[in-house]
């Protein structure tokens, strides 16, 4: 059996309808309050002296392929308290209608905040464009914080990472709440008993987020014994891309033969690095007739005069150390690089007493080079 329905029952509790019309594709609905008084938000006085009347456009859920309007009619009411602060006050609506400040209906928000927590900031913007909503992808993230915030006050996940009051002399523990998104304390050292004495003034912490930090890991250990320690996202990149790195710089001599000068196409090459392979090309025409003159018989004394090329170049040509097309400029620790990972497996992990130890071998380079090192080794640890 049909039942009918009033203009009221379309609307959220608390509103009547007053005029729905159509501008363009938009349904407007023109509605106010039922109620005859509002409570100032003040002092919680109640009146009924109406001081002036002003309109609000929160959108609403759309309906038959349109978007939705409400034009709320909302009044401004005087204070009857005499010591009250707000002289005039505007009338609050149910929190089942809106909240003050908002441009969207309670009901709408609660779809905004689905949308957010289902599938993101920038596909619910494509999809809500689809479904008649106006929301950007930053106003459905921005209310899965603020829902986040409006839930719980009580810290549960946190991020710990050290950063400096003055680079590289004085050092402090950065904390921050990772649900939202803040930074919440900033101690003055990174002591792990600073850590830990912190830690355990906060017992409902949950996760703690990380670097690979030793001293932290022990005092979130000591202090809470249940949280979860994970690594946070920026730290396990800059390890992995450290360890990549590495592992290609020592392999270089190795990829640099795999690679070959017949693997390069001049027609994919950008101006500089045309450039580049035309010196390749003028760097292997002088390497085929120096090894020519050395295949008929001529001394390499009289290659470095008919050519005035010198001879360490000479030599480097005969001996096939110049054929690579892909060329690094060879650190001056490379050929220390074995003594130093025998005193690094031995104990010695300090930079400036390694660098003495390489000086009394021989070793010409500077401190700055085994220090960097010595700081690359110990982040891979």
């Amino acid at each position: 059996m049909a039942s009918w329905f009033s203009r009221r029952d379309f609307l959220p509790a608390g509103l009547k309808a007053e005029q729905v019309e159509l501008v363009g594709n938009t349904i407007r609905v023109h509605s106010r309050s039922v109620k005859t008084a509002a409570a100032c938000p003040r002092c919680g006085m109640i009146s009924r002296r109406v001081h002036s009347r002003y309109r609000r456009r929160p959108a609403d859920l759309p309906a038959h392929g349109r978007a939705v309007e409400l034009v709320l009619l909302v009044r401004r009411f005087r204070c009857r308290a005499v010591h009250c602060p707000a002289r005039i006050f505007a009338e609050r609506f149910p929190p089942a209608v809106t909240r003050p400040y908002a441009r969207r209906t309670s009901r709408l928000q609660g779809l905004v905040r689905h949308l957010g927590l289902a599938v993101g900031g920038r596909p619910a913007q494509a999809l809500a464009g689809r479904l008649l909503l106006p929301v950007s992808k930053d106003t459905f993230l921005r209310s899965i914080r603020n829902t986040t915030e409006a839930a719980t006050n009580e810290l549960r996940v946190i991020g710990i990472d050290e950063w400096a009051w003055r680079k590289g002399q004085r050092y402090g523990t950065l904390i921050c709440d990772m649900e939202r998104r803040r930074v919440i304390e900033l101690l003055p050292d990174r002591e792990p008993a600073t850590v830990e004495a912190w830690l355990r003034a906060r017992p409902g912490i949950k996760v703690v987020a990380r670097d690979r930090n030793g001293g932290y890991s022990g005092a979130v250990s000591r202090a809470l014994p249940k949280a979860v320690q994970v690594a946070d996202r920026w730290h396990l990149l800059e390890n992995a891309s450290t360890a990549f790195l590495a592992a290609v710089q020592g392999n270089m001599p190795a990829i640099r033969k795999a690679i070959g000068a017949k693997s390069l196409d001049p027609k994919l090459l950008t101006a500089v690095e045309r450039l580049q392979y035309e010196g390749i090309q003028r760097r292997q025409q002088t390497n085929r007739m120096v090894r020519q003159m050395a295949d008929d018989g001529v001394p390499t004394r009289r290659i470095v005069r008919q050519t005035d090329l010198s001879r360490k170049l000479v030599r480097q040509i005969l001996r096939g150390e110049r054929e690579d097309v892909f060329r690094i400029r060879e650190s001056s620790l490379t050929p220390w690089l074995p003594q130093l990972e025998r005193e690094w497996a031995g104990g010695s992990r300090n930079g400036a007493e390694l660098w003495r130890r390489l000086r009394a071998g021989g070793f010409q380079g500077s401190l700055r080079v085994v220090g960097e090192w010595a700081t690359r080794q110990r982040r891979a640890e």
